[in-house]
């Protein structure tokens, strides 16, 4: 994907580092709480309009200018967010001030594209996506949305691996080119459905064997009675 060359603006107000209480009262009067550092700089606690934030992290900049920190304009990006487990909502941000001519080390997702269009999708198979981030350095402008990987000619037990997959320009991809990012498995059903015929026709054998038995002795039975009538 295009590197996100856009900036948004997002005016905070600097906070005392405080207890759960206050933090709570924070979130209740719709702020979110948060924390700038880095650059060798003090941290800043501070705190954010909860709908201002949603939009700025929705948005299509890599990079946030931040005002009402008491030293004009920083450029930051999103470090962490942690979010409300059930609600989704952001309960709280770290901000990383950044020099935009500077490169930085940043987690970028990585999205798997053409899945439907596999061979080994439409033949059963299943895909698992098991790389989500990938670690990269760029300049903060240049920090891509996401990465993507197309994954329509991947066949039935066929592996991806990060060495496969095109960075954007100006981007460096940082893991180790072995990595995993994506698998295609054989089909799960049909292991299972072998599984069980096989262990239902164990049991028919079985079966089958055990009523011959019986059908045996029932027949070596008859002719002792038959003598016996005649005995008689």
């Amino acid at each position: 994907m295009a590197a996100r060359t856009e900036s948004t603006n997002l005016t905070i107000e600097p906070r005392d580092a405080s207890h759960s209480r206050a933090t709570r009262r924070l979130r209740r009067e719709g702020r979110v709480p948060g924390v700038i550092y880095g650059r060798g700089d003090e941290p800043l606690a501070f705190s954010v309009d909860a709908r201002q934030l949603r939009h700025a992290l929705h948005g299509s900049g890599a990079v946030l200018e931040i005002t009402g920190d008491g030293t004009g304009t920083t450029a930051v990006v999103l470090k962490d967010a942690q979010r409300h487990p059930v609600r989704g909502e952001v309960m709280h941000v770290d901000f990383l001030r950044v020099d935009l001519n500077q490169p930085i080390q940043a987690m970028v997702a990585l999205h798997l594209t053409g899945a439907e269009d596999a061979p080994g999708v439409r033949e059963g198979g299943v895909l698992e996506h098991v790389a989500r981030e990938l670690s990269v350095e760029a300049l903060p402008s240049e920090l891509p949305d996401a990465i993507e990987y197309d994954v329509s000619g991947m066949d039935i037990n066929d592996t991806a691996t990060v060495e496969q997959v095109t960075a954007p320009a100006g981007v460096t991809l940082l893991d180790d080119p072995e990595t995993v990012i994506a698998s295609l498995f054989p089909p799960r059903l049909e292991i299972e459905e072998d599984e069980i015929e096989s262990e239902v026709g164990v049991v028919g054998e079985g079966a089958g064997e055990g009523e011959g038995s019986e059908d045996d002795a029932d027949a070596g039975e008859a002719p002792a009675d038959a003598d016996g009538s005649g005995g008689e």
